[in-house]
């Protein structure tokens, strides 16, 4: 009975990773296509409303979670999210292709994303986020937020380019490129954040629908996922923080993934690489300090670990894209090889 029990809720979590997967891209294809309209430029869109759509899991998530009472699952799935993002996500979108970033990226946003890990860290360092520090935070988000809108509708140009070629057997977009770079691509700026799941259905209010459909898909996926993985934790014997530190942070970050591949396999390096560093920002100031003013956040010490391999991992990130940037093969491999190695040391009982 308790194998049944086990199989079951297994079949849940993974049936509510497709589901969250789903309700993000649904989510992102409508908001993206209406950002559009404002003229804001590619690595802005990738930062903010790409950004926002994606992570829309770790929202729901996380303040379901908080509002159950299941502390260490919403801080758990925020800090493992932020580790995954960075560590695996790009780890491997580096293995598909070297990953050459625009020095406003590194110089500006790759700053914030440092300082806001850091300030998330001093605030879980005493175990509890008080719905003042949440407010907080949402409220650096928010100023973060409208910087960013505001100056964004002039592309950034500082010398890189936020669009290279897309390799032949990845570039199976929308693009009708030849792989220069240029043409199409530049004369047609409506084609550079991937849309495709949604792109080919058109009907009177589509981006209307698709964004009520794919909120209400993420809803419900994500409460199902929150009780799902508090019941494998507790039959298996795993703690919570471990389970929401891994398991939920891979399934709510499965759209980061998804928009990343498909973005670097058509060359969009802004939406690729803005998305994860802006998921990160919005995931640690906005996502935390919503979920901790719904109902303020207390979770064991053990997460302080995961807290600590998310500090060196901002810092060696950043640091690497400073002085090369560029996240060579080699240096994703390391990265996505880490993230690894802290999924079978949790699940093993023997970190975070």
């Amino acid at each position: 009975m308790i194998a049944g029990g086990t199989a079951v809720q297994v079949g849940v979590l993974v049936a509510t990773i497709g589901g969250l997967w789903l309700g993000a891209r649904l989510l992102v294809d409508s908001v993206v296509r209406l950002a559009r309209r404002f003229g804001l430029s590619e690595l802005v869109i990738g930062l903010t409303i790409v950004a926002a759509g994606t992570s829309t899991p770790e929202l729901v998530v996380s303040a379901d979670a908080a509002l159950k009472g299941f502390g260490a699952i919403a801080v758990g799935n925020i800090v493992g999210s932020n580790i995954y993002n960075l560590a695996f996500i790009l780890g491997v979108v580096s293995l598909v292709r070297v990953v050459p970033i625009e020095r406003s990226l590194v110089h500006r946003d790759g700053v914030v994303l440092v300082a806001s890990t850091l300030v998330g860290a001093g605030v879980l360092f005493d175990l509890t986020v008080s719905r003042v520090e949440g407010a907080l935070l949402v409220v650096l988000f928010v100023a973060y937020t409208a910087y960013l809108l505001r100056t964004g509708s002039e592309p950034l140009n500082d010398g890189g380019s936020e669009t290279v070629a897309p390799a032949a057997s990845v570039s199976g977009g929308t693009d009708t490129n030849t792989g220069t770079g240029t043409g199409a691509d530049t004369e047609r700026p409506e084609a550079a954040i991937p849309t495709g799941l949604t792109e080919r259905v058109s009907f009177r209010g589509r981006d209307a629908v698709f964004l009520v459909v794919g909120l209400a898909v993420v809803l419900v996926s994500g409460d199902l996922m929150v009780s799902a993985a508090s019941a494998l934790a507790r039959g298996a014997g795993v703690s919570e923080s471990v389970i929401g530190g891994t398991i939920v942070a891979a399934g709510t970050s499965t759209p980061e993934f998804a928009v990343s591949l498909v973005a670097i396999g058509q060359g969009r390096l802004g939406v690729s690489v803005g998305n994860v560093v802006g998921s990160n920002v919005f995931n640690l100031l906005g996502i935390m300090g919503v979920a901790s003013v719904l109902r303020p956040l207390s979770f064991p010490s053990v997460v302080l670990e995961s807290v600590s391999w998310l500090v060196v991992i901002v810092v060696v990130m950043v640091a690497a894209l400073w002085t090369g940037r560029q996240l060579s093969r080699p240096e994703g491999a390391l990265f996505a090889a880490s993230e690894v190695g802290r999924w079978v040391l949790g699940l093993l009982g023997l970190f975070g």
